[in-house]
């Protein structure tokens, strides 16, 4: 397989999740990426447990495939060193908060003061406008404030969060999108590109059939739990040992459901004939599927159902997946060299290019892991080195 991104050099000056991720699919294509870590490391080393070696699994699952150097760009040498780097850089990353890139150093003036032809792509929360602009933010407040979490949960519940940090991770395959575009773009006209993408505009548009549903009734959405207010039935059904999940999406499936669970006369029940009406009739379907569904257990009801093309998962748990025949011959978990996690493994990209998954070439690196070898592919002399290092301006795992 022939890496897309071969040849392209990526400067990735983000932290947390949302532009570290970008930075990793961008890696995974096959672009040289430097992460630049301030002193201490990434502040996502530290979100743990569950740790494996030294850094949180949150930090490893999004920093595979990179090299490491530390700097303080809080000092102009510290900033003087990453405009070395960024000079050789085809696309710049940054995701400090509105009124931090320019003390830093990496806001895109002073990024395309190096290089012209620069992506420079800038991740925040809120974004560049409107009256939170310079307000920070993470993945669960963001799922408070754009109303993710008021859709989420149960009918009277607590509110309740995603369990997996979709806006986060969101960001990032937007940002990438982005990167993408705007590396074509440069290939046709020469010209590089300032990006912007934000948390609350991936929030958003995760939701946005809920929010026109809203535009178009006037009516408020709120949590379903494991269903879907726009069709029935689809959502959890209880089995005699435990859940089934049934996706009916269209009259067809529905007509399918019913052979599988032995009553095809529900299917021709006026109340229950199309998509509209069994909306309308949800609270007299879905008992109705229940008393049927709660007669069998879990892997009958699975197999019944599949036997007639219904869709439906049993529900598992994180182990359970881990162990999944589907997800080995997938190739998602995926184990790979890492210098403290013994038996590192880690979650594929989610393509094939040419029936390949592609990766980074390494696992997630230590902080400062390639400082010195950095530093030296710029130029700097072993003197100039140990001088950085000594003054606390760099720092590294490595012997200068």
């Amino acid at each position: 397989m022939t890496a897309p991104l071969a040849g392209i050099r990526v400067c990735d000056v983000t932290q947390n999740l949302a532009g570290p991720f970008c930075a990793q699919i961008l890696g995974d294509l096959g672009a040289e990426v430097i992460k630049v870590e301030p002193p201490g490391g990434d502040l996502g080393r530290a979100w743990g447990p569950p740790f494996w070696g030294s850094a949180g699994v949150l930090f490893l699952s999004v920093n595979r495939g990179k090299r490491s150097i530390v700097l303080d760009l809080k000092r102009p040498e510290g900033r003087e060193v990453l405009h070395r780097i960024a000079r050789g850089c085809d696309v710049f990353l940054q995701s400090a908060r509105l009124s931090v890139p320019e003390r830093l150093g990496c806001d895109y003036d002073a990024i395309r003061g190096v290089r012209e032809d620069v992506i420079h792509l800038s991740v925040t929360a809120f974004g560049g406008r409107g009256p939170l602009r310079d307000f920070p933010g993470y993945d669960p407040l963001i799922q408070a404030y754009s109303g993710i979490m008021s859709v989420t949960g149960h009918p009277g519940g607590e509110p309740a969060r995603v369990g997996g940090s979709v806006v986060d991770y969101g960001t990032g395959m937007w940002a990438a999108i982005a990167v993408l575009a705007a590396l074509r773009t440069r290939d046709a006209t020469g010209k590089g590109a300032r990006l912007e993408t934000a948390l609350l505009d991936t929030a958003v548009g995760w939701i946005s059939y809920h929010i026109m549903g809203y535009l178009a009734t006037g009516r408020v959405p709120g949590p379903m739990g494991s269903g879907l207010d726009a069709i029935v039935p689809y959502q959890a059904f209880p089995t005699s040992d435990g859940s089934v999940m049934i996706a009916a999406g269209n009259d067809a499936i529905f007509r399918r459901l019913c052979e599988a669970l032995g009553v095809p006369e529900v299917a021709r029940d006026s109340r229950f004939a199309t998509n509209p009406s069994r909306v309308a009739h949800r609270e007299e379907l879905v008992p109705l599927i229940a008393s049927h569904t709660r007669t069998l257990t879990t892997r009958d009801l699975v197999e019944r159902t599949r036997r007639h093309s219904v869709p439906t998962s049993p529900i598992q748990d994180i182990a359970q997946v881990a162990a999944d025949a589907q997800v080995a011959a997938a190739e998602l978990v995926t184990p790979a060299p890492h210098p403290e996690a013994g038996n590192y493994q880690d979650i594929s990209i989610p393509l094939r290019i040419d029936g390949a998954r592609p990766r980074g070439s390494s696992g997630p690196p230590l902080a400062g892991e390639h400082t010195v070898a950095i530093l030296s592919e710029l130029g700097y002399s072993e003197a100039e080195r140990r001088h950085l290092l000594d003054e606390g301006i760099a720092a590294a795992t490595e012997d200068p």
